[in-house]
């Protein structure tokens, strides 16, 4: 079995420690790395790209929020706290499970079967790569097409749902960012930050933008804000 690759965001040792002891009775998860603040989270998750994230909410200077905001591609996240008023909270913010201090391992081992499950799925989901010539049936309202994935040109969050632009049309479909992003033929489509995927082939004009930042026009005068951390990335795909 594949090593499940989890980093701790924690700011308490003793917590920390603790996680590492439940984790020993799973031995499909393998403990990369810990920080105990979110800026040294934020460089630790950039650099290892881990499957899973044990998120402390309250810590110093910055809460497990804050982390997952900078972050272009949030891993799975467990949150791991000892208030129970931030479990509505957490979910808006896509968490797959909420985890009181002290951790009862029951409970922790019932997260972990919904980690594996989604990755098994996930990898299910890769196995059946999206083509640019396969076709997908999009019902918004009233309103139905059958749209091949070569005419997307934008995914774009819009609350729990993402909004798709095709031709001279766009449509809320209920399906999440990740979700269709784990679809897509990767060659073709790109993350240009927390909220959009682009693709590429439809890119006409790039200009520079604010703090490094590029600033990409699309038809319909659409303009897509290529973050920081993803500038270095599209410029090797478009050989810039």
């Amino acid at each position: 079995m594949k090593k499940i690759k989890a980093v701790i965001v924690e700011d308490s040792r003793l917590a920390r420690n603790e996680l590492k002891e439940l984790v020993k009775n799973h031995p499909e998860i393998e403990i990369i790395g810990e920080a105990e603040n979110v800026d040294a989270g934020f460089e630790l998750i950039n650099k290892t790209q881990p499957d899973l994230l044990f998120l402390d909410i309250n810590m110093p200077e910055k809460d497990g929020f804050a982390l997952l905001e900078m972050l272009d591609n949030v891993p799975i996240t467990i949150f791991t706290t000892a208030f129970d008023e931030y479990a509505i909270k957490s979910f808006e913010y896509n968490a797959l499970d909420y985890l009181l201090k002290p951790i009862n391992a029951k409970r922790f081992a019932t997260a972990i079967e919904k980690v594996n499950a989604i990755l098994v799925e996930k990898q299910e989901s890769n196995d059946k790569k999206l083509t640019l010539s396969n076709q997908i049936f999009i019902k918004d309202g009233e309103k139905c097409w059958l749209v091949k994935i070569a005419d997307i040109y934008l995914f774009e969050v819009d609350g729990n749902y993402t909004k798709v632009f095709f031709n001279n049309e766009k449509a809320i479909i209920n399906k999440s960012l990740n979700q269709i992003e784990d679809k897509l033929p990767l060659e073709f489509f790109f993350k240009a930050n927390r909220n959009q995927i682009i693709n590429i082939q439809y890119v006409t004009q790039i200009d520079p933008w604010f703090s490094g930042n590029l600033l990409v026009h699309l038809p319909k005068e659409a303009k897509v804000e290529i973050s920081r951390r993803q500038t270095s990335t599209f410029k090797e795909k478009l050989s810039l």
